[in-house]
């Protein structure tokens, strides 16, 4: 089981700030199809991911008890 946690508008787009989901063993980047596919999350191509606090490849794969967290882009001055 690992814990996926969505910031900013991803978190508006999927319609919660977290979820839990038997995907241990996939890369960030199965997790990201999976998402797009599942949530229709248009912005996360554009998302930073970090596992465990840790900024990710999408090549990492996660582990059993993982934390992943998707970051959109922001601006603002």
């Amino acid at each position: 089981m690992i814990k996926v946690l969505f910031f900013a508008r991803l978190q508006d787009e999927a319609g919660t700030e977290a979820l839990e989901a038997q995907k241990a063993g996939q890369t960030v980047q199965e997790i990201k199809a999976w998402l797009k596919e599942e949530y229709q999350l248009s912005s996360l191509d554009q998302a930073m991911a970090a596992v465990n606090e840790e900024f990710a490849d999408n090549e990492d794969t996660l582990s059993d008890g993982d934390t992943i967290a998707f970051i959109p882009p922001v601006s603002g001055g």
